[in-house]
């Protein structure tokens, strides 16, 4: 079953907290933007206020965006723009991402009893929330077509500990677009970094889940015998003022550059020497992505999705998450061995760009789609209610 084999185009709604904020609203937003144009109609529901550049570009690219404006949990009235579209009769599939839009949508769908629902889960984080596993399994796998899970391992979990049936989870591998070539000595020039000076880097947004402050205990082990080292955090976050507070206290090598330092983030990429993920979890970070399609040097913790990405001692290192000496120590190896950071970043880039590369996620999320728009107009033919689609 194939999208080119639908007859009519189908009207697919993703639902999102806002756009182009945090990986997995990029990546939904990607894909919204990303289908078919002759197959899907693509429209955006941005729940919470979303910067005016992305709903700008999204509309200009003929991605119709619905924005909510809901500013807090108590801004039911804010849903209402929602359940009339849902009402319509217009939409075809939802596709929610994230647990709060994922209940949401649970319960709209089935309130308004619109046909496909696919519920996204990008990171599986539940550990320590039973009444959220109890949600995932009870509400929403039930309302849920399908359950999509970013790595082999949340499907295990969803499985294992949440007891969510498997024909209901199906997996997602994420994907990113091809990356610019970056100017490494324009970077460092910018950011007024000597051309020999060891770069160690992360692009992350700065959340307890991203333990930054790991990543700076392991490079202050570095840093006393390496005086020129700098350690470049790209991103923000509510941590970014405790961690500043305790780069201070390590020393002054850290540069914190927030989500707009007036670079490239390719240029930024190609500066870094060694880029390091020092997570306490993850789903599969589009993060760890780019920075394979950089052929980037990269140490990882061994958590979620990242063992499938990067074969430790083949496309990267992997350490255990909350190690400051194992990390340190990875780090330190690559940074003197220069023929292992090409070796290795070398691998990590044939490894993205056969595996992770944004069409491949298009056309497995494309024939999904395609095939429980089918199933549920053959039910709809087979319980007496024709299903023979609508012409847009």
């Amino acid at each position: 079953m194939t999208p080119q084999s639908l007859r009519h185009r189908v009207c697919v709604l993703t639902i999102v907290d806002c756009m182009m904020t945090s990986g997995a609203e990029i990546l939904a937003t990607r894909i919204a933007l990303g289908l078919d144009p002759e197959q899907f109609e693509s429209i955006i529901c941005s729940t919470r206020p979303s910067a005016a550049e992305h709903v700008a570009a999204a509309r200009e690219s003929g991605v119709e965006v619905l924005e909510l404006g809901r500013r807090s949990k108590l801004d039911l009235w804010r849903w209402w723009p929602l359940v009339r579209l849902l009402r319509s009769g217009k939409v075809d599939i939802v596709h929610a991402h994230k647990f709060g839009s994922n209940l949401w949508a649970s319960v709209l769908c089935r309130f308004v009893k619109v046909p496909v629902l696919f519920a996204h889960e990008h990171t599986w984080s539940f550990r320590g929330k039973p009444l959220r596993r109890l949600v995932d399994r009870e509400l929403i796998a039930r309302a849920a077509t399908a359950f999509l899970a970013v790595s082999e391992n949340d499907r295990r979990k969803m499985i294992e500990l949440e007891r969510i049936s498997p024909e209901k989870i199906r997996f997602v591998p994420n994907g990113i677009p091809d990356l610019a070539p970056g100017d490494r000595s324009r970077a460092r020039a910018q950011l007024g970094i000597p051309p020999t000076a060891p770069i160690v880097g992360t692009v992350c947004a700065l959340r307890p889940q991203k333990a930054v402050d790991v990543a700076l205990e392991a490079t202050a082990r570095l840093a006393a015998e390496r005086p020129e080292l700098r350690f470049l955090v790209v991103g923000d976050g509510p941590e970014r003022q405790r961690l500043e507070l305790r780069a201070a206290e390590l020393g002054g090598f850290a540069i914190f550059l927030g989500r707009r330092p007036g670079v490239e983030l390719p240029d930024l990429l190609a500066a870094m020497d060694v880029l390091v993920s020092s997570s306490s979890f993850e789903g599969t970070p589009l993060a760890v992505l780019e920075w394979m399609a950089a052929g980037k040097a990269i140490v990882a913790t061994r958590v979620g999705g990242i063992p499938a990405l990067i074969e430790d001692g083949v496309e990267g290192l992997l350490v255990p998450a909350g190690d400051a000496a194992a990390l340190a120590g990875a780090v330190g190896h690559l940074l003197d061995d220069a023929a292992e950071r090409e070796r290795l970043s070398a691998a990590a880039r044939r490894r993205q760009q056969a595996e992770f590369r944004l069409e491949r996620t298009l056309k497995v999320v494309e024939e999904l789609y395609a095939a429980a728009y089918r199933d549920t107009r053959e039910e709809c033919r087979e319980s007496g209610g024709g299903g023979e689609g609508r012409s847009r």
